[in-house]
């Protein structure tokens, strides 16, 4: 597996897997997809399976330029402790000197899914928020996921202000 991070090109292929994982009205559209990717594509972490058989491809494991997404996490940096709805539709507000790396998405693609890649991807971009001098990261999850993000260190504050697709959220944060 490849990791790194996304260009315009992968848009086709990140917009697919985020349709196959959230419902409509929690998933980012392409628009907003590339929006984010044309201001911090640094961002977006991208898990490719460089050995995927095209033969055995996918709707939902969408084609990349060197091979099949698996994953993707996407986000940007703000020196605002808390993740607030507004920030998912305002590329603008991304601060690439900021102290927190919030995290926007987790996402993967159904086929790919109870192997340990998201797991895998979130150390990786834990370890590029550490290496870049973040105080840490901080996301939204519904209650189903909060013993996963546990597993990787992040802390449970409680339920979120976030009402994004009309879900109860709770806000994880890491801290470094």
């Amino acid at each position: 597996m490849l990791i790194r991070h996304a260009t315009l090109n992968d848009l086709p292929a990140i917009a697919a897997v985020e349709a196959a994982c959230f419902p409509a009205v929690e998933a980012a559209s392409a628009d907003a997809l590339r929006e984010r990717l044309m201001v911090y594509p640094d961002c977006f972490w991208l898990m490719i399976d460089d050995a995927a058989d095209d033969a055995k491809a996918t709707a939902a494991r969408a084609a990349t330029v060197d091979g099949r997404l698996v994953a993707f996490i996407n986000g940007f940096v703000t020196d605002s402790p808390d993740l607030s709805d507004d920030m998912y539709a305002d590329a603008a507000q991304h601060d690439p000197h900021g102290a927190w790396q919030m995290v926007f998405g987790v996402d993967t693609a159904p086929e790919y899914r109870h192997c340990g890649y998201a797991s895998a991807l979130m150390r990786r971009v834990i370890e590029d928020a550490r290496q870049a001098g973040r105080a840490g990261l901080v996301l939204t999850c519904k209650d189903r996921l909060v013993g996963f993000y546990a597993r990787l260190g992040y802390v449970d504050e409680g339920i979120s202000e976030s009402t994004h697709g009309n879900v109860v959220w709770h806000q994880m944060r890491l801290r470094f």
